[in-house]
């Protein structure tokens, strides 16, 4: 089990680019996702764009790892909704009968592993084990058909059950939709001590008479991360629950990561992210302990909330580097907006734990709605539970180049909304991915393979 005295690691577990990502402007309240809907996309690039990413991090003394994309189309779930005959046959007949539908399980969100799951590590959870609990994301149909495949992806990964508790994702429905860690930030002093986790919701879904947005819906309940406090057992003292100012979901701002983001004992936030916001910092601190946290309060005058959305300031990673000190690992439109570029200078220069800002094009996930931070998911572990983990998921020189080989030999560099329906697509796809289950020694995690 993890003790003190051993070392402890936050891991970035990115998700990696599918074979068939693609712009189908699916997500409702993500104002990226709909501007670029229809638009041909380019997954050999946005899965170079990210692996090149994981490297960067890697490089930088950080422990990086990669989760797998998902299949797509989901034939599976097109069989439950009544399409028989052949795969070809399905996917042809779903294409004609119902685009809509079709589209939906031809998504590529998955990539978006900030949303896979919640993650609570050893030193937060009364048993001392990693709880992992898939999200159920039911909110929006094409993301509510990842979690079985996601739970299995995790149960492969984090295998050995003396360290490792699973979850089945929350129940389906409104009351209890659940986003995962995009609306999960950890706060401590060092990775291997107790910290505080810090659930924030867009609605309450069995009280009427709070407030909640009117344009966009609220994807997170505060019920649901309740259920996911009492799932992995945490101290009632150290866990803190805020609602998120339903003006600005209004505005796009789909998830808590669109708008703030925290790392050990740093909160980089926008001053409407919260409702009462004096009172969330306040509990975050009594929370936190003596020692004084890090506030870093980003003013409307400075930074708009429309900046903040089309930039995805807050959708960067906020990481600690060998030294010590933070990064900031910023989309490169943070570099193209005058504003923000000029506060994220006066970050660096400010009296405050963030020593640099670095950038990175990932271009092809922004496009779809998805900054640095939705690529990944942050996993808090000791050497012991490294170890007993599966070791082909941890990106070093080989793996980077193997996987970059991969893609290369398997991905089409233009994919439009009509080539989905192609039954070639999906030959190479599922070629694709069951040789990327070898490479990440994954067994068997897809439905095709079952």
């Amino acid at each position: 089990m993890n003790t003190n005295s051993q070392n402890t690691f936050e891991v970035n577990f990115d998700g990696l680019v599918g074979p068939t990502h693609n712009y189908a402007g699916l997500s409702v309240g993500n104002v990226a996702s709909l501007k670029n809907a229809a638009q041909a996309s380019n997954p050999k690039q946005g899965a170079l764009q990210g692996l090149a990413k994981m490297k960067a991090l890697s490089d930088m003394g950080l422990k990086q790892a990669v989760l797998p994309p998902l299949e797509r189309p989901d034939v599976h779930v097109l069989r439950q909704l009544g399409f028989s005959g052949s795969d070809e046959q399905v996917i042809t007949r779903a294409a004609k009968e119902a685009p809509s539908v079709f589209a939906a399980t031809c998504s590529a969100s998955s990539m978006w592993t900030a949303n896979a799951c919640t993650i609570s590590p050893s030193s937060d959870t009364q048993d001392r084990k990693v709880h992992f609990t898939a999200a159920n994301l039911s909110n929006k149909f094409h993301r509510s058909i990842e979690a079985p495949t996601t739970s299995r992806v995790l149960e492969a990964i984090f295998t050995n059950s003396e360290y490792f508790s699973h979850h089945e994702a929350l129940p389906m429905g409104d009351h209890f939709g659940d986003e995962g860690a995009a609306n999960h930030t950890r706060f401590c002093q060092s990775y291997g001590e107790q910290g505080v986790e810090f659930f924030v919701f867009g609605k309450y879904a069995f009280d009427n008479s709070k407030l909640f947005p009117k344009k966009y819906p609220a994807r997170q309940t505060f019920e649901a991360s309740q259920a996911i406090a009492r799932l992995h057992q945490l101290n009632k003292n150290k866990t803190v629950f805020a609602q998120q100012n339903p003006d600005v979901i209004d505005a796009g701002v789909f998830h808590n990561d669109v708008i703030a983001v925290g790392n050990q004992d740093c909160l980089f936030y926008h001053e409407t992210a919260f409702l009462n916001s004096d009172k969330v910092i306040d509990d975050l601190q009594t929370a936190f302990g003596e020692s004084p946290m890090h506030f870093i309060k980003v003013p409307e005058s400075s930074v708009s909330i429309f900046d903040a959305v089309h930039t995805y300031l807050f959708n960067s990673q906020l990481v600690t580097l060998t030294d010590g000190t933070m990064a900031i690992i910023a989309p490169g439109e943070c570099r193209e907006n005058a504003n923000v570029k000029a506060y994220l200078d006066s970050v660096i220069a400010g009296d405050n734990p963030i020593s640099k800002v670095e950038i990175y094009d990932v271009k092809q996930s922004m496009q779809n709605g998805g900054g640095p931070a939705c690529l990944r998911q942050r996993v808090v572990l000791s050497e012991s539970e490294m170890n007993a983990s599966n070791q082909a998921v941890y990106i070093n020189d080989a793996l980077f180049g193997t996987l970059n080989n991969w893609v290369e030999k398997h991905y089409r560099d233009s994919l439009s909304e009509s080539d989905l329906a192609d039954p070639q697509l999906l030959v190479e796809s599922r070629t694709a991915l069951d040789e990327l289950t070898q490479i990440l020694n994954l067994d068997s995690v897809y439905p095709f393979q079952l």
